[in-house]
């Protein structure tokens, strides 16, 4: 019997990371320039301490009054309950995380430190790859 594929097949290795003190609207704008919905918080070790996400960041536009640019840290906003799983995990275990959670990625840690990520976008890609594997006759008896 194959073994199922594991997350670390499909995350993504290189992974755009904010820190705790940086600038909130810093941070947002580097989101912007990478095209991403969120990114893991994390410190000098890259053992994460934080999200921070697009929803945090709409959070931005309350706080600001009579026309003031709101301020602060990514600390202040980032979400500090995350979600992180390890690389060996089975990606359909991590498909049925995606079901219970808001996140739209998940930071992948091994032995305590940031080694990848692994989004919603990166789990249709491993659906569709083994459904080209069982299409395409790689199975036994096709």
């Amino acid at each position: 019997m194959a073994s199922l594929p594991a997350v670390a097949e499909f995350m993504d290795h290189e992974v755009f990371t904010l820190h705790l003190e940086q600038d909130i609207l810093e941070a947002i704008d580097q989101l912007i320039a990478h095209h991403v919905t969120g990114a893991p918080v994390v410190d000098d070790q890259r053992h994460v301490i934080g999200m921070l996400t697009e929803k945090d960041g709409l959070r931005l536009l309350t706080l600001g009054s009579g026309g003031d640019e709101p301020r602060g840290t990514v600390g202040q906003f980032m979400t500090r309950e995350v979600v992180c799983i390890p690389s060996r995990m089975n990606i359909y275990y991590a498909a049925g995380l995606f079901l219970h959670h808001a996140f739209r990625r998940l930071p992948v840690v091994d032995d305590g430190r940031l080694v990848g990520a692994i989004t919603r976008f990166d789990i249709l890609r491993a659906v569709s790859a083994n459904h080209k594997l069982v299409i395409g006759g790689d199975e036994p008896g096709t």
